[in-house]
C-alpha cells in the first residue's frame, strides 16, 4: 500500500491509525513503539490526534514512543487537532467551549509538538466550529505557523460547506475530517463529500464502525444494518469491520478512513478494505437498510 497524495503536497497513507482511545489502551512503551512499527509494515503511516485525546495524555504517550525510537517519526504523519476546551478548574474553564483565537491555537500547537517530540506536524486540524471564529485572524495565524515551520497543512473537522468555504478562502486547508459509516450517513446529503469532490480534496471520515456499535451495538437500527451486512460481507469473504471500511471508501471523494482500534488486527481489517471491490448494488443494499426507506 503507497500513500496518497493530497492536496498542495500533503501525503496520507489511505487508512489511518486513530489514537482517541489510546490511553485506554493499556499499551507500555514498548508495546506502543512495536504497535507504530506494526501500523507502519502494514502501510498505515498516518496517525491521528487532538489535543484532548486521553485528557491531554494521547499525544504524550505517543511522543514518548517517538523519543525512544530515533528515525521513527521519519516514517509517518502526525495529524492532530484543536480548538476545544473543556470543563477545567486548573486551567479556569467553567463552560466547555470552543477557541479559535490565534493565542489559544498557537498555545495548542506548540503544545502539541512538545508532547509529540517533534518539530512540526504534518497536518492540524481545527476540531469543531467554531461560532466566534475570525477566519482572516485564524488564516494568519495558520500563515504564520506554517511559515515558521511548525505545521505543514491545516484543515478542519466537522465543518459544513459554508464554514469550510469560508476560511478555505482565506487559507488553504487539505481536508475535512467528518462522520461516516453505514450508521451516519448524513455526510451523503449535506454537501461536505460533494465538496471534497469539488476541490479535490479527500476528506478523512472518523468512526467508520460507529465507534463500535455497528459490530457490537444491540438497538435496533445496528442490529438491522448489521444483519443486512452479513450475507454480503460472507460472499466476499470478508470481516464485517472490512466490508463496513470498503462501504466508506467506495464513494468517489476517495476518503481516509481512520481506525479506533489498538489491536493490530483492526488496522489488518481496515487495510484489507482497500482490496475489496464493492459493487453499487451492495453499497446501496447497506444504505437502503440503514436509511429505512429505498432510494426515491
Amino acid at each position: 500500500m503507497t500513500a496518497a497524495r493530497g492536496a498542495a503536497g500533503l501525503h496520507l497513507s489511505p487508512i489511518v491509525a486513530g489514537l482517541w482511545r489510546s490511553a485506554e489502551w493499556g499499551q507500555t512503551l514498548s508495546g506502543r513503539v512495536r504497535w507504530i512499527g506494526q501500523a507502519l509494515d502494514l502501510g498505515v503511516t498516518a496517525f491521528d490526534h487532538a489535543d484532548i485525546y486521553g485528557g491531554g495524555e494521547a499525544e504524550a504517550l505517543f511522543g514518548e514512543a517517538l523519543r525512544v525510537t530515533p528515525g521513527l517519526r521519519e516514517r509517518l504523519q502526525l495529524v492532530t487537532k484543536c480548538g476545544i476546551r473543556l470543563v477545567s478548574e486548573a486551567q479556569g474553564v467553567r463552560v466547555k467551549h470552543y477557541d479559535t483565537s490565534p493565542a489559544y491555537v498557537r498555545g495548542q500547537v506548540e503544545a502539541s509538538l512538545r508532547k509529540l517530540a517533534t518539530d512540526r506536524l504534518d497536518l492540524v486540524l481545527i476540531h469543531r466550529p467554531d461560532a466566534l471564529m475570525d477566519a482572516a485572524a485564524l488564516a494568519e495565524t495558520f500563515t504564520a505557523l506554517t511559515r515558521e515551520g511548525k505545521v505543514l497543512h491545516w484543515g478542519v473537522s466537522n465543518h459544513s460547506v459554508g464554514q469550510f468555504a469560508l476560511l478555505h478562502a482565506r487559507h488553504a486547508l487539505a481536508t475535512n475530517q467528518i462522520e461516516l459509516s453505514p450508521l451516519a450517513l448524513g455526510a451523503l446529503d449535506d454537501g461536505t463529500l460533494e465538496q471534497a469532490q469539488q476541490l479535490g480534496l479527500r476528506p478523512m471520515v472518523w468512526s467508520p464502525l460507529a465507534g463500535g456499535r455497528l459490530l457490537r451495538g444491540e438497538d435496533e437500527t445496528a442490529r438491522r444494518v448489521r444483519e443486512a451486512m452479513r450475507p454480503i460481507a460472507q460472499r466476499l469473504g470478508a470481516p464485517l469491520a472490512t466490508l463496513a471500511y470498503a462501504w466508506v471508501l467506495r464513494h468517489p471523494s476517495r476518503p481516509h478512513p481512520i481506525t479506533g482500534s489498538g489491536r493490530i488486527e483492526g488496522l489488518r481489517e481496515a487495510v484489507a478494505a482497500l482490496e475489496l471491490h464493492l459493487g453499487a448494488e451492495d453499497w446501496y443494499a447497506i444504505w437502503t437498510t440503514a436509511a429505512g426507506r429505498a432510494v426515491p
